[in-house]
């Protein structure tokens, strides 16, 4: 079903990385350090996938600008305060990575990280030199808007009928809607299947690695 692609543009975190949970506990410590109602943790999840304005925007809704700013800042610093290491991705994701770049696919990035959180997590799985190309949303615009995508599609010069989206949140799905481009969900991140569904990816699987199983 996947072969009639050539470039895989991969979301990270819940898709290729086991962060989930670490992003919900240190969205909830922000708003802790500030003494602001504490979302629950599935609602923490439903941002995930947005740049942290975004999320914080959305988890936050009462706080003025300034203190919105101040919980991101205490977002990141409590995201950083953990040391990854190549153990955080799923089992088996470095492996299909190599896999996929040794038969001869593209593969990017299309992350709501920012450049330098992304940077770290490259440097930390050491997987840096198996995308072509990678995309934050500090450095454009945050899902679900293309422009990331587009962006990918230019460089890669491969038309978008030949590009699939994976992700595991309905921004990243969105995102592909609104690129035109197809997608694969899975559901070991952010959000069930069920919701992921809705928006009519390709497959909707339960690991990314399961994706060898189609090409």
């Amino acid at each position: 079903m996947l072969k009639r692609f050539d470039v895989f543009i991969f979301d990270w975190d819940g898709t290729l990385m086991d962060s989930i949970d670490w992003i919900s506990r240190c969205l909830q410590n922000a708003g802790l350090d500030y003494n602001c109602p504490i979302p629950d943790s599935q609602s923490t999840k439903n941002v995930i996938g947005l740049s942290a304005s975004k999320a914080i925007e959305q988890l936050y809704p009462d706080t003025d600008a300034q203190l919105q700013s101040q919980l991101v800042n205490r977002y990141r610093e409590h995201y950083l305060s953990r040391q990854l290491n190549p153990d955080d991705l799923f089992p088996g994701v470095k492996e299909m990575l190599i896999q996929l770049k040794t038969a001869g696919y593209l593969l990017a990035v299309a992350t709501g990280k920012t450049r330098a959180g992304l940077q770290d997590a490259l440097t930390a799985t050491q997987t840096e030199d198996l995308f072509c190309i990678t995309r934050c949303a500090d450095e454009t615009i945050s899902k679900p808007d293309p422009k990331m995508l587009f962006e990918i599609i230019e460089h890669t010069q491969v038309s978008k009928e030949r590009c699939l989206m994976v992700g595991d949140s309905v921004f990243d799905l969105q995102m592909a809607q609104n690129a035109q481009i197809s997608s694969v969900a899975v559901t070991c991140g952010a959000q069930p299947a069920e919701l992921l569904q809705t928006f009519k990816p390709l497959l909707c699987l339960n690991q990314p690695t399961e994706i060898l199983n189609f090409i």
